[in-house]
């Protein structure tokens, strides 16, 4: 049984071809330069290396022909015919409030997450382009949604409401939303087994650490709190995102500089957070390397991503109580290990203390590690997480018809005896 997923963005689309029953990945890649020109697939095949091709790929269409091309490819495939793809399951990045879980597309869900496209016009679009796509090549393949929104739709209203008038809430559905919810459902499912408690007696504070940064308040089980919000510009200090600014910041920008709307949300989206501070680096080694060098716009910009960490993580141990673990995903950002040493140093009177050389090691080591010292009264742990894995139990599900609420089903991950099976760090 073959499953394969894909995450379709603006200018690329990822994706992983995985096999059910041995739950190991076949095949995984990225189409680059979608639309824009002088487009490449980056193609690996497990066991078998890697390969770098110059492809056409003038929309979203062309570039899943690529893909499926790529994977019944007599060179480089790991399919005899595309009759082997059992389903396909695409992420989603705004469900809006209609939907709480996963759910197979038909017309009246592409429908839906059509009318929430306004809510996240950079995403919601080309994950709808590789649906409709992926539906045109392959009509006789069942296609699921899983949404990063879902996950957090059990926020109270309280936490969710923004305090702007309450009619744009009605009218144009201005909300906190949320986001990487595969991504914070495999660490609450993970931390409740690694802490030896139900999902549902155990609090936690989980933290998505990569590109696109995002925490999560975890209270019996449930989100009740996380930083991204109607968009997922919200939050901390990201790779090019601004995280949390003042409000007034934009009608100012926006007249000084006699920016458009639009061009301003790509400011705010693409040319700021780490970017922004450090005049055009993003990626986390090359902003250590400059900070150790005395560049002081790159040390500024790894001091400002600790602190607004470490308060989200005090503002959340408040919003749930008692606190269990605080846990962090490890294999979406390289070096992550200097942001978890600036947002959890002086939490001693939290009752969180790190171990150094083992948050270090947790950088090379590939499985769930304990990384607080063992003093600390609150446990922090550093693990890799498997977006990919939600995909395929929940496509697995949806065409059985046992897909429930994450409270009520058993992902293979919530079990004691799981071993990770799928590697998924590039």
């Amino acid at each position: 049984m073959k499953i394969l997923s894909l995450n379709c963005w603006s200018q690329s689309v990822n994706y992983h071809l995985y096999d059910w029953r041995t739950k190991k990945i076949l095949a995984k890649g990225t189409v680059d330069r979608v639309v824009v020109g002088d487009s490449r697939v980056r193609h690996q095949v497990t066991g078998r290396g890697g390969w770098r091709i110059p492809v056409d790929c003038p929309d979203h269409r062309s570039a899943i022909e690529v893909i499926l091309g790529m994977l019944v490819s007599p060179e480089w495939g790991v399919l005899n015919t595309l009759d082997e793809i059992y389903a396909i399951g695409h992420r989603v990045a705004h469900g809006g409030e209609k939907f709480t879980r996963s759910v197979l597309i038909d017309d009246h869900v592409v429908a839906a997450i059509r009318a929430v496209e306004h809510l996240a016009p950079l995403h919601n679009g080309p994950n709808l382009a590789g649906i409709d796509a992926s539906r045109a090549l392959l009509p006789k393949i069942p296609q699921a949604a899983i949404f990063d929104t879902a996950f957090h739709q059990s926020m109270h209203k309280a936490a969710y409401i923004y305090p702007l008038p309450y009619e744009w809430y009605e009218r144009y559905g201005v909300r906190r939303y949320g986001f990487h919810g595969a991504s914070h459902l495999f660490m609450a499912k993970r931390g409740a087994v690694l802490l030896g408690k139900a999902p549902s007696q155990t609090n936690l504070i989980t933290v998505h650490l990569g590109s696109g940064v995002s925490l999560c308040a975890i209270r019996d089980g449930l989100s009740v709190d996380t930083s991204m919000g109607m968009t997922p510009l919200e939050g901390p200090v990201m790779a090019t995102r601004c995280g949390d600014i003042d409000a007034g910041i934009s009608p100012f920008i926006i007249h000084s500089e006699q920016f458009s709307a639009k061009d301003y949300t790509a400011m705010l989206n693409q040319k700021s957070g780490f970017f922004g501070i450090t005049g055009g680096l993003s990626d986390r080694r090359q902003i250590l390397e400059n900070a150790a060098s005395g560049n002081e716009q790159c040390r500024l910009a790894l001091e400002m991503e600790g602190y607004r960490l470490k308060k989200y993580i005090g503002a959340y141990h408040a919003a749930i109580g008692r606190l269990d673990a605080v846990i962090f995903s490890s294999n979406y950002s390289k070096m992550g290990w200097t942001a978890r040493e600036k947002a959890l140093s002086g939490l001693d009177f939290m009752g969180i203390r790190l171990d150094r050389d083992k948050n270090m090691r947790a950088e090379k080591e590939e499985g769930e590690m304990l990384i607080s010292a063992e003093n600390s009264k609150v446990p922090v742990y550093a693990l890799p997480v498997s977006d990919g894995l939600v995909f395929a139990e929940d496509v697995v599900a949806l065409i059985a018809g046992t897909c429930r609420d994450h409270m009520q089903h058993e992902y293979s991950f919530s079990r004691p005896d799981f071993v990770m099976p799928w590697k998924e760090r590039d």
